[in-house]
């Protein structure tokens, strides 16, 4: 009885240690405004930025990286597509909704796809400084 008593001590001394454990050390987001003026913050910015772990107990950096701004997936998409547009290669269509592609895109159509996801890359992608 008293080994599983020292056992079920142990496991819960260890399962209480593993958060402050993994606290000790915490992410920071570094970034400049259009002013020059250097901000910090626990949560990623919109802005390109850098990332640095900190020790919370000692203060000192795990080391600094640079992070390129996430971009939304409205972004991701119109610049996909119009990488892909843009290429010799065939684009489909799925005319009847089963997934699958019916045929290829008219030059007409193609046209008509460029400008609309060009018009989507400027909607929704920060503009490359």
């Amino acid at each position: 009885m008293r080994i599983v008593s020292s056992l079920t001590c142990t496991l819960l001394l260890t399962l209480l240690a593993v958060p402050v454990l993994a606290q000790q050390q915490q992410r920071v987001y570094q970034w400049k405004d259009s002013s020059g003026v250097t901000h910090y913050t626990d949560t990623a910015p919109k802005e390109s930025h850098k990332t640095r772990d900190i020790d919370v107990r000692t203060g000192t950096t795990a080391g600094a990286t640079v992070a390129k701004s996430e971009e939304s997936e409205q972004c991701t998409n119109a610049r996909n597509n119009l990488a892909r547009l843009q290429s010799s290669n065939a684009v489909g269509i799925d005319t009847n909704g089963d997934g699958k592609p019916d045929r290829n895109l008219t030059d007409a159509e193609r046209k008509s796809q460029v400008t609309l996801n060009e018009a989507g890359v400027k909607a929704f992608c920060t503009p490359a400084k």
